[in-house]
């Protein structure tokens, strides 16, 4: 009964972030199946992330590789994979492996390690670079002036796909505080876009405090985990 209970409370409260997240897109004119659902999945059990996927979830984020490897081990590619948490470049080749998409690329060493070992698996790794809109010294990331060498740089890798911009909002108690940072990537990617000529679908951008405003400024990779599987635990 208690395991019927805590399935149901999941799939409930992921219904809730899919209701927030189409009430968001609604107000900024876009659809809802504009925007995925990344679901957060650190400290959370392969067992609790199974009924997740049996909920509907369909992409999840690991913030570390050790952690990712042994839950890919049990879950393996039900679901696209994607690391959002800072890459040291010493598992590059670990992350190149499990991984679909690499939200964090912050250096041209990274990007170049990743590359190398993508190529040496035989694939080309989707990547995103990570821009710090805040300013903040705790935070990873290029500046956003640094962005577009970056970018640049990290097209020109073979191993390399470079895919769009991630940022991390300032974490305070009304979401809005993050808005002028979401706003400031929006216009980052455009600008970037005609520069550099590249696509640059993804805007990864918004977490469960925060993911509306994200969505309003243009996020269509958000990151959900407190809102999805409740308070993280250790």
């Amino acid at each position: 009964m208690a395991d019927d209970k805590q399935e149901s409370s999941l799939a409930d409260n992921l219904a809730r972030v899919r209701e927030r997240i189409a009430r968001a897109a609604e107000r900024a004119g876009r659809r809802p199946d504009q925007i995925c659902l990344v679901a957060v999945t650190k400290t959370v059990p392969a067992a609790r992330i199974r009924e997740a996927v049996a909920a509907g979830v369909t992409d999840v984020g690991e913030n570390y590789v050790q952690e990712a490897a042994a839950k890919r081990a049990e879950i393996g590619a039900a679901v696209t994979w994607h690391f959002i948490g800072h890459l040291q470049r010493n598992k590059a080749g670990q992350a190149a492996r499990l991984f679909d998409i690499i939200h964090t690329v912050d250096s041209v060493r990274l990007a170049e390690a990743l590359s190398r070992r993508a190529q040496q698996l035989g694939r080309r790794l989707e990547v995103l670079v990570q821009v710090n809109t805040s300013g903040e010294t705790t935070k990873a990331g290029v500046p956003p002036e640094e962005a577009g060498a970056l970018v640049a740089q990290a097209a020109s890798l073979d191993g390399l796909a470079v895919r769009g911009l991630m940022t991390i909002g300032r974490l305070q108690p009304d979401p809005e505080e993050a808005r002028p940072e979401f706003r400031l990537l929006a216009a980052l990617a455009e600008k970037l876009r005609r520069e550099t000529g590249l696509d640059l679908p993804w805007l990864s951008m918004g977490m469960s405090h925060d993911f509306e405003v994200a969505i309003e400024e243009g996020a269509n990779l958000v990151r959900v985990g407190t809102a999805i599987f409740g308070p993280r635990r250790g």
